[in-house]
């Protein structure tokens, strides 16, 4: 295996560790502090001089803002330290909905970010689930856009539920569930929805049968939760099943969304560990991205393919 080192930011150490003792690797020591008038700090306490280097950051919900600042330090202090590659693994890449303008003078936020990592100097770029495809090309380096899907896939098929379908909450998830009926053969029921203001949103169309068929509604993240709420109220206004099960990648669960989430009583929320989340809302699981992140980085460590991964 080629020699590299992995260091992590402040954002998800356990999550960075695990990736580690997947590898059978120690996780490399690293100083982060912030100065009195708000300034982050960054310095690497051990050299990679000549080595390829990851650096394991995530947004969190809250702090993506000083999550971000502190990766581009920490790609700074890489690049100057002598490393060959600085190798971002972002499981959750924040901004990514703001991909595009939707309104006069808006600013495209996952572009402007694209360019300050690559600009900080990453010459490689691991995330998972981007909000939309175009992101990768946002980036002036390599980009792996890993998926989960057949992680989620493995977990519903030994649950075999009967007379399932996959539910994508709007027209803009409908390839991706697609792809996921598919995987598990069973039809797909898009939800057509009216979206007010900014975390705004209402059912308005059920396209597909869901009457006495139990839904698993997919979506790429949760974060204010009110989306997938109503669709679940959709649903069942449509006769479906009361056993609604919910799927993501992405767990931002910011305001309200814990308590909305446990209110609505889903049978299951599943989600990857791509962030940490604090008191989970009731019948939560968390299915373990980390050995898929081990398997890619040491295979990027090798020069061997990532896409056979998943």
């Amino acid at each position: 295996m080629t020699t590299f080192k992995m260091f992590s930011g402040s954002s998800h150490p356990e999550f960075a560790q695990q990736i580690c003792d997947e590898l059978k690797i120690p996780l490399g020591k690293i100083t982060i502090k912030e100065f009195a008038c708000g300034e982050k700090y960054v310095k690497f306490d051990e050299t990679f001089r000549g080595q390829d280097v990851f650096l394991i950051q995530t947004g969190r919900t809250g702090h993506m803002n000083n999550d971000l600042v502190e990766l581009l330090l920490m790609i700074d202090a890489a690049k100057r330290s002598f490393a060959e590659n600085v190798h971002v693994v972002m499981p959750y890449f924040a901004y990514s909905r703001q991909d595009k303008i939707h309104a006069p003078r808006e600013g495209i936020s996952a572009k402007m970010w694209a360019n300050m990592l690559t600009r900080a100097g990453a010459d490689h770029v691991i995330t998972m689930h981007l909000h939309s495809d175009q992101i990768q090309g946002f980036f002036d380096c390599p980009v792996d856009n890993l998926s989960p899907s057949k992680l989620l896939v493995e977990y519903f098929k030994k649950k075999n539920l009967k007379e399932a379908v996959i539910v994508s909450p709007d027209a803009g998830g409908a390839k991706e569930a697609k792809k996921f009926a598919d995987a598990l053969d069973v039809p797909l029921v898009i939800l057509h929805k009216t979206r007010a203001a900014h975390n705004e949103s209402a059912v308005t169309h059920v396209i597909g049968d869901v009457k006495g068929k139990t839904p698993i509604i997919v979506d790429d993240m949760i974060d204010t939760a009110g989306s997938v709420c109503n669709a679940k109220q959709g649903l069942l206004d449509a006769g479906a099943n009361s056993d609604v099960y919910l799927a993501t990648t992405h767990a931002i669960f910011s305001g309200a969304a814990r308590e909305r989430l446990s209110e609505a009583s889903f049978k299951e929320i599943i989600a990857t560990d791509s962030l940490p989340v604090d008191n989970p809302p009731k019948n939560f699981k968390v299915l373990s991205i980390a050995p898929l992140l081990a398997q890619v980085v040491k295979n990027v460590a090798d020069h061997e393919s990532v896409s056979k991964l998943y």
